[in-house]
C-alpha cells in the first residue's frame, strides 16, 4: 500500500501516542530485563494495533447510557450522533455541536484504545477517520491492505451496542399513551429512558465555565463593583450536583470520571416572590447585636417581646412553661432560619463591599456563595468553626434582647445556645451548605485536573 504524506503524518501521531505508553509503562524496568523486553514487543506498532482492535470490543462509544439510570444495569447502550436526531424547538442532544464529546461505556481497563482512537492528525481524530473509512488511516495503520481493513472494522464497531437492543429490570421504564383508549394495552408505546451523556457534559462544561472562568469572575467582579463589563453574568440559583459512581466513577463512564462523578441538576422550582426588598447588612458591625438587623425584623420583635413578657411574669417552673418557653424560641430559630435564606439569596460576594463590617463569621455565615471566586475567603471559611461562633453570638443576642428585669447569665447563654446547635431548620442548612461546599471544591479540583491536562498536552 502506497504511503502518502498524509498517511505518514498519520502515521507518526499513532507512533508518537505508542511510544508515550511505552515511555509510562517502562519507566520503572530496567532496560536489561525480561518484563523490559516483553513489554518493548507488546508496544510494537503492529502488535499493539492488534491488541487494540481486540480490545476494542470491550467498549462502546455511546451520546446515550444505561448505568447513570442504574449502575447494574446491562441493557442496550446507544451512540446517536445529534445530525441523526429529529430537530425539534426544545433543548436536546440534537443542539450538540460537530465536535461533541461521545462519551464511553464497558471495562474501564480497555480505555487506552478509546484515548488512541481519540487523537487527532490535521483537525480530525482518528474515529472519526475510521467512522468515514478513510483511505489515509487505512494506508498508516499497515503496510498489508488486508489488515489495515481487519482493523478499521474492529475499531468502527466501537460506536455500535453489543447484541439486540435490550433494556433491563434495574432500568427505568415507561408506559406511554400513544393512542386514545388508556385502558388499551395496544395503545401504549414502553420506552425505556437512557441518560443523555453527551448533553450533560456540554451542559456541565457550559456551567463551569460561567462559573470558574477568568472571563466570569471578572464579570461578576465588575457587578458588584458597579462597572460596566464586556462579558454577561450567567447565574445557576439553587443548583444541586448529583453524584455517580461513588469512589469510582470511571465505572460510570469515561466522561462521567472527567467530572469527577459530578453531574448538575438545575432547579426545577415555582416562582419565589420577594415579599420584602431585601439589602445586604452593610455598615453594620454585627447583625446580631441589639437591637441589631436581625433584632429589628416585625416578627422577631414580636416574638421576643411576647417571650420576654412571659418570662418577666415568673411563671411556675413546671412542664407548661418548658413547653411554651421552648414553643417561642423554636418559632424565633425559624425566623433565624429564613433571614439566613434571604441573605443567600443576595448576589455572592456583597460582604467584600468595603461598606461591609461584619465580622468575617458573620459573613461566612451569611454570603457563602463568595467563596467561588474567592480563594482566600474559601479557604478561611473551610478553617473556621464560623456556626460555632454564630450560636454563641445568637446566643449573647438573645439573652440581651430579653434582659433588663430578668436575670439571665451563663445558664441561658448555654441554653439559647444548644437549642440553636440542635435545631433541625440549622441542621439542615448546615447539611446543605456543606454539600454545596464539598460539590463547589470538587469542581475546582476538576477544574484544575482539566487545566492541567491541556497545558500537558499543549
Amino acid at each position: 500500500m502506497e504511503m502518502t504524506q498524509q498517511a505518514a503524518g498519520i502515521r507518526e501521531v499513532i507512533e508518537r501516542f505508542i511510544k508515550e505508553r511505552f515511555d509510562a509503562k517502562a519507566e520503572k524496568l530496567a532496560p536489561d530485563g525480561s518484563k523490559y523486553q516483553a513489554l518493548v514487543e507488546q508496544f510494537q506498532r503492529d502488535a499493539w494495533l492488534e491488541d487494540a482492535a481486540r480490545r476494542v470490543s470491550q467498549l462502546q462509544v455511546v451520546t446515550h447510557s444505561l448505568k447513570p439510570i442504574h449502575p447494574d444495569a446491562k441493557g442496550s447502550n446507544l451512540y446517536a450522533p445529534p445530525e441523526s436526531l429529529d430537530k425539534h424547538s426544545v433543548v436536546g442532544s440534537h443542539v450538540l455541536p460537530i465536535d461533541f464529546d461521545g462519551d464511553v461505556v464497558g471495562n474501564a481497563a480497555a480505555l487506552d484504545v478509546y484515548k488512541f482512537l481519540k487523537i487527532e492528525y490535521d483537525g480530525t481524530s482518528l474515529l472519526e477517520r475510521v467512522l468515514e473509512d478513510d483511505a489515509e488511516l487505512a494506508r498508516a495503520l499497515s503496510d498489508t491492505p488486508e489488515q489495515s481493513q481487519v482493523w478499521m472494522q474492529s475499531f468502527s464497531a466501537i460506536t455500535e451496542p453489543r447484541g439486540e437492543h435490550a433494556s433491563h429490570t434495574r432500568a427505568k421504564q415507561v408506559y406511554w399513551l400513544t393512542g386514545e383508549d388508556a385502558v388499551d394495552n395496544e395503545e401504549f408505546h414502553l420506552l425505556a429512558p437512557l441518560y443523555a451523556t453527551s448533553l450533560a457534559h456540554r451542559v456541565f462544561q457550559a456551567i463551569n465555565h460561567d462559573r470558574f472562568s477568568d472571563m466570569a469572575k471578572e464579570a461578576r467582579k465588575a457587578k458588584r463593583e458597579g462597572r460596566a463589563g464586556e462579558q454577561e453574568v450567567h447565574d445557576y440559583p439553587n443548583m444541586a450536583a448529583q453524584k455517580m459512581g461513588g469512589t469510582k466513577p470511571q465505572n460510570i463512564s469515561q466522561l462521567n470520571s472527567e467530572r469527577g462523578g459530578n453531574n448538575y441538576l438545575l432547579a426545577s422550582l415555582p416562582p419565589r416572590w420577594n415579599v420584602r426588598d431585601i439589602r445586604p447588612p452593610l455598615k453594620v458591625d454585627s447583625v446580631l447585636d441589639e437591637p441589631g438587623i436581625f433584632g429589628r425584623r416585625k416578627e422577631v420583635r414580636s416574638l421576643v417581646g411576647d417571650l420576654k413578657h412571659f418570662l418577666e411574669a415568673a411563671p411556675n417552673t413546671d412542664m407548661h412553661t418548658r413547653d411554651l418557653r421552648d414553643d417561642y424560641t423554636a418559632m424565633i430559630l425559624d425566623e433565624l432560619a429564613l433571614f439566613t435564606m434571604q441573605m443567600h439569596e443576595l448576589s455572592p460576594g456583597w460582604s467584600a463591599d468595603e461598606n461591609c463590617r461584619l465580622s468575617m463569621e458573620e459573613a461566612f455565615w451569611l454570603d457563602p456563595g463568595r467563596a467561588q471566586d474567592d480563594s482566600d475567603f474559601r479557604e478561611a471559611r473551610n478553617n473556621t468553626d464560623w456556626p460555632g461562633e454564630v450560636r454563641r453570638r445568637f446566643a449573647n443576642w438573645l439573652n440581651k434582647a430579653l434582659g433588663g428585669k430578668l436575670p439571665l447569665g451563663d445558664v441561658e447563654f448555654r441554653h439559647w445556645h444548644k437549642e440553636l446547635s440542635r435545631d433541625a431548620n440549622q441542621q439542615r442548612l448546615l447539611d446543605s451548605d456543606r454539600r454545596w461546599m464539598e460539590a463547589l471544591m470538587d469542581d475546582l479540583e476538576s477544574i484544575d485536573d482539566w487545566q492541567e491536562e491541556g497545558d500537558e498536552q499543549g
